[in-house]
C-alpha cells in the first residue's frame, strides 16, 4: 500500500469503529460501542489533559422535577429561547429528556457530583436558565469530574493511540471505509466501516479563547472533505466572563457562569451594575446578551475589561476552586478585589450536520459533541447543555455504529482513491498563518461584526494564503483556514442579528431568516445548500 508521491503507509489496523477524540463524546461513544461488542480504535492528537471536556466548570443541566420546580418541558423550553428561533425543539427534548439517565450511569462508572443536605445532587444557576438545574461537581471542576471517570472506564481491546492525528476520512463507494492517521510511526490506515469525529471545537480561531490548544476545527475540515454537510457556523459563542489580563492571547481561565448564579453581578469601571434593564434576567441573561453588553461597554468607554463583583460570595474559595486558583495566580483574591473580565471565543455552536444518534448525511459517518450541529443550541448554546449533549449524543453514536458492524469494507489500496484528493491529504497544504488569522478573525468576525470587517476577512483569508510543507501543525492550520472560510461566508449570508450572531450593520432580528445557514465543499469550493430551518 503507498500513497500518492512517495509516501509510504507504515502500518494499516482494523476496527469496527474509529473514534476521532478523547474528550466526554468521544469516550461516551467507546465505552457503549464495546459494551456491544464492537472492536473500537480511538485517535486523540494529545492526553486527556487536552480536551475541553477537562476544562467545564459549570455543570451539566439536567431537567429537574416538581420538587425542584422545574420539567423537561421547562429545560426545552429555556434551551429554545437562547437558542433564538433556530433550535430544533423534536431535537432538544429527545437529547434533555435523555439527561438524568445519563448523568446516572457516569455514577455507575465512579464520577461522583456534588450533592445537597438531603443528598440528593446540588444544583446550581446559569445564565438563561428558569431553574436550578445545573449538577455539578467539585464545587467548579465538573469536565475533570467527568473526563476522570470515563478515563477510568477503558475496556479491554479498545487502544488508545495517543499523539495520532485524522488525516482524512476515506471513502468507498460513497460510504466510510477507513481513516488515514499520521502519527510518530508514519502514515496509518484504520479500516473502519464507522468513523466517529468528536474532535471538539475552534476556539483557535480567535486569539483569546477558553479552548485547548488542540481546538483547531480538525472535525469540521475532515467532514467537508468527507462530503458532509455543516451548518449554523457563523454563532460563536463568546464566554462574556473571561479572566483579563493585559496583553494575553491564547487559553484563557474562565470565570464560571455558576459565580453569578450564586450572586455576582457585573460592573463597569465605575462600579454601576449595567445588566439591569438589558435583560429581564439581568447579569443571568444568556451568554450572547451578556457578551454583548460588555462589548458595547469597551467599545462606549475605550476599557479593556469590566469587573466581576463576588464579594458578597463568602465561601467562594470552597465553592469555586478553580476559578479562585486562576484569580490568585494573577494577584485577585474575589473575596476582597473586583475581577477583571471580558468576553472570550468560548463554544462553537453550530458544526457537522447530524441528526440526535450523530449520523451525518454520509453513510458511516459520525459526529458529536462541540463539533456537531444536532439542533439542540441553535444560535447560540445554553450554558451547560454542552456537557449533557457529549454524553447522550456520544453515547448514542456509539450505539449506531452497531448498525454497522460487519459490513463488508472494500478491499482498497490508496491509489484506488481520488488522487488530487490524498495529495491535499498528505501532500503540502494552504493555509493562513495562525497568528495573522487569528487576530483576523478576531478583528472581522468577534462578539460585533459588520460588512466591511467580514469582506476583509474572506479577501485576506486567500490572499495570505501559503503553501506549507506537511505536518501536524500545517494540517490544524489548513482546517483552521478552512473553517474561519466557511464561517465568514455563513456570517456574510446571515444579514440580520441572531444570537450569538451579531451584525453592527444589520443590529435587528429578520424573522425570515429563521433557519440554518448550511455548507459543503465542492470541488474544493464552498457553497450553500439548502436551508434548514428552526422548529421552536
Amino acid at each position: 500500500m503507498r500513497t500518492p508521491r512517495g509516501t509510504t503507509v507504515s502500518w494499516e489496523a482494523s476496527a469496527d469503529l474509529v473514534v476521532v477524540g478523547a474528550g466526554v463524546a468521544g469516550l461516551s461513544a467507546r465505552l457503549a460501542a464495546a459494551r456491544l461488542g464492537l472492536r473500537v480504535v480511538t485517535v486523540a492528537k494529545g492526553g486527556s489533559d487536552g480536551t475541553a471536556t477537562r476544562y467545564a466548570q459549570g455543570g451539566i443541566a439536567v431537567p429537574g422535577d416538581s420538587r425542584t420546580a422545574d420539567s423537561v418541558d421547562a429545560h426545552v423550553a429555556d434551551t429554545c429561547e437562547a437558542g433564538g428561533g433556530l433550535c430544533d425543539e423534536s431535537a432538544a427534548r429527545s437529547i434533555i429528556a435523555d439527561g438524568r439517565r445519563a448523568v446516572a450511569t457516569l455514577e455507575t462508572l465512579g464520577a461522583y457530583f456534588d450533592r445537597g443536605p438531603d443528598g440528593a445532587w446540588a444544583r446550581t444557576r446559569e445564565g438563561g436558565h428558569s431553574a436550578h438545574r445545573i449538577v455539578h461537581a467539585g464545587g467548579d471542576a465538573t469536565g475533570a469530574e467527568v473526563q476522570r471517570a470515563l478515563d477510568g472506564s477503558v475496556l479491554r481491546d479498545t487502544p488508545v493511540l495517543r499523539d495520532t492525528s485524522a488525516v482524512r476520512v476515506l471513502l468507498a463507494d460513497g460510504e466510510v471505509a477507513g481513516l488515514l492517521v499520521a502519527s510518530a510511526d508514519g502514515y496509518g490506515v484504520i479500516h473502519a466501516p464507522s468513523v466517529l469525529l468528536a474532535t471538539g471545537g475552534s476556539g483557535q480561531l480567535y486569539t483569546c479563547s477558553t479552548n485547548p490548544e488542540g481546538a483547531t476545527a480538525d472535525g469540521i475540515a475532515l467532514a467537508l472533505h468527507a462530503g458532509a454537510e455543516v451548518a449554523d457556523l457563523e454563532f460563536v459563542q463568546f464566554h462574556p466572563t473571561v479572566l483579563f489580563a493585559a496583553g494575553a492571547t491564547g487559553i484563557r481561565p474562565l470565570v464560571s457562569e455558576a459565580v453569578r448564579g450564586e450572586g455576582a453581578h457585573l460592573v463597569d469601571t465605575d462600579g454601576v451594575r449595567f445588566m439591569t434593564g438589558i435583560h429581564p434576567l439581568a447579569d443571568l441573561a444568556p451568554r450572547d446578551v451578556v457578551s454583548r453588553a460588555i462589548a458595547e461597554q469597551l467599545h462606549r468607554t475605550g476599557a479593556e475589561h469590566v469587573w466581576l463583583d463576588a464579594r458578597a460570595i463568602r465561601n467562594f474559595h470552597t465553592r469555586f476552586p478553580t476559578v479562585t486558583a486562576s484569580c490568585l495566580a494573577a494577584g485577585i483574591d474575589p473575596l476582597d478585589d473586583l475581577v477583571p473580565v471580558a468576553p472570550a471565543a468560548h463554544y462553537a455552536c453550530g458544526g457537522v450536520v447530524t441528526d440526535v444518534s450523530g449520523r451525518t448525511s454520509v453513510p458511516g459517518l459520525l459526529a458529536a459533541g462541540e463539533v456537531a450541529r444536532t439542533g439542540l443550541h441553535g444560535a447560540n448554546r445554553l450554558a451547560s447543555n454542552s456537557l449533557l449533549e457529549g454524553l447522550v449524543v456520544g453515547e448514542r453514536a456509539g450505539v449506531a455504529a452497531a448498525q454497522r458492524r460487519g459490513r463488508r469494507i472494500p478491499d482498497f489500496d490508496i491509489p484506488d482513491f481520488d488522487i488530487p484528493e490524498l495529495d491535499a491529504a498528505v501532500g503540502p497544504t494552504r493555509s493562513v498563518p495562525r497568528a495573522a488569522l487569528q487576530q483576523l478573525m478576531t478583528n472581522s468576525a468577534g462578539v460585533v461584526r459588520d460588512s466591511e470587517g467580514l469582506e476583509n476577512a474572506a479577501s485576506a483569508l486567500t490572499s495570505l494564503a501559503c503553501e506549507s510543507p506537511p505536518s501536524d501543525r500545517a494540517r490544524e492550520d489548513a482546517a483552521l483556514t478552512l473553517t474561519a472560510s466557511a464561517l465568514v461566508l455563513a456570517a456574510t449570508q446571515r444579514r440580520e442579528s441572531r444570537g450569538a450572531h451579531t451584525r453592527r450593520d444589520f443590529p435587528n432580528l429578520d424573522q425570515n431568516s429563521a433557519r440554518s445557514i448550511r455548507l459543503r465543499l465542492r470541488d474544493g469550493v464552498l457553497e450553500s445548500t439548502a436551508a434548514l430551518t428552526g422548529v421552536t
